[in-house]
């Protein structure tokens, strides 16, 4: 099925009841799921639906949009209550900027608490699911694609700007196509399906383990012909800086090893565990995966406190990590973090370089405090992927303010520079 049949198909069987007006691009309701009839008895569910579809801006989600879905999410955890999405989306309203950024970043806390609550949750995929679209749509147990779907954290133009071609180039739109298109998806995993008429007849899937998902993803990362990217061990580096010299005066010990942070600092005479990304690298698949793992072994005695230090302003846009759904990987991470703050940690992020788009998403949406050292920068998109979308008007310049309104940011830190 196309996804317009895929849209229609939907409202059709699950008797789509809208409630409210559409907020943009997004239609919240309620349904039924007519599961399989047993012994002429038929299993009915009462659902709720959320409708995102390509009205506006290719079916990005701006501050409004974000809002919406942030209280929907919230009942459904609190009261774990089924839920059928469409996505056709590239994700945060770049136009909107740091206000859409802000919105998108406490939806998708409600969507990791949704997750976490084990609320069944099927994800139907439209035309695009790019971007933040594609995290929350990693989220869910299970993802149906259309034969025309594409899903990926970054788009054929960037994927293709990445290998220095032309996006219409026919070599170039085989390759995305068998790395982000229905087939490829539906061969990696068996949360991934391919969508059919007959998927409404059969039972609600149930939600998948945040655990069993992180195991999954470790395994694909080996696949032969899909990756090759990780790398061998290599020995732990001391790292020293300046800025981490003023940010913990008390002394700390700091070593990077797989290009992922790791040790202890002292903080008001006691201990922190320090984890991170630095040095100003895109986050790929591998990377994602090794700072979760971290996190997901703290959990068995987890830390009274955590700082997350974080210099990455962007997702690797590599096909090599996209055939192995990136999306995943980074709302994977997301999720492990989530997961330690709910086991009593006290997660707190600090910006020390760059940082945006799904990386900022994944890093910054489970953690209550964010905070950016002075002059450092947050934004939506990378300034040559917004460039890329609203043309060359220049990346804007942002005050703390500006991200302390929009709640990109919480706190800024000057450790004595200015």
């Amino acid at each position: 099925m196309l996804a317009h049949e895929t849209l229609a198909h939907l409202k059709t069987q699950l008797n789509f009841q809208a409630i409210g007006e559409p907020v943009g691009n997004l239609t919240l309701g309620r349904g039924q799921w007519h599961g399989r009839e047993t012994c002429d008895v038929r299993d009915v569910r009462d659902v709720q639906v959320a409708l995102v579809e390509n009205r506006i801006a290719s079916g990005a989600l701006g501050a409004k949009e974000c809002d919406k879905l942030a209280s929907l999410f919230k009942i459904i955890a609190a009261k774990k209550l089924p839920l059928v999405m469409y996505l056709d989306s590239a994700g945060a309203k770049v136009s909107e900027g740091l206000p859409a950024l802000g919105a998108y970043r406490h939806m998708y806390r409600a969507a990791l608490a949704m997750a976490e609550s084990a609320a069944p949750t099927v994800v139907f995929c439209g035309v695009n699911c790019y971007g933040g679209a594609s995290m929350l749509a990693s989220l869910a147990g299970t993802r149906y694609y259309s034969q025309n779907t594409r899903l990926a954290m970054s788009g054929p133009a960037i994927l293709a700007q990445t290998v220095g071609v032309s996006v219409l180039d026919d070599v170039f739109q085989a390759m995305s196509l068998a790395s982000i298109g229905m087939e490829a998806r539906v061969k990696l995993s068996l949360g991934n399906l391919a969508m059919s008429p007959d998927v409404l007849s059969g039972d609600m899937p149930a939600a998948a383990t945040v655990e069993a998902r992180h195991i999954e993803l470790g395994a694909r990362l080996g696949l032969p012909g899909l990756s090759g990217k990780r790398e061998p061990a290599r020995a732990a580096e001391k790292i020293e800086r300046k800025d981490l010299d003023k940010l913990y005066p008390e002394g700390y010990t700091l070593v990077e090893q797989d290009a992922v942070l790791k040790g202890q600092a002292r903080v008001e005479g006691s201990p922190v565990e320090v984890l991170g990304l630095i040095g100003g690298r895109v986050l790929g698949a591998a990377r994602a995966w090794a700072l979760a793992d971290l996190l997901r072994k703290m959990l068995s005695a987890p830390p009274a406190r955590l700082h997350l230090l974080v210099d990455c302003d962007s997702h690797a846009t590599a096909l090599d990590d996209e055939r192995i759904m990136l999306s995943a990987y980074l709302a994977n991470l997301a999720s492990s973090l989530y997961a330690l703050g709910l086991a009593g940690t006290r997660i707190e992020t600090t910006v020390l370089g760059k940082l945006g788009g799904g990386v900022y998403v994944a890093l910054c949406a489970p953690s209550p405090v964010v905070s950016m050292l002075f002059g450092t920068e947050i934004q939506l998109l990378p300034g040559k992927a917004i460039a890329s979308i609203l043309g060359d008007a220049g990346t804007p310049q942002y005050q703390f303010g500006d991200y302390q309104s929009a709640r990109v940011a919480e706190h800024e830190i000057k450790l004595g520079l200015v």
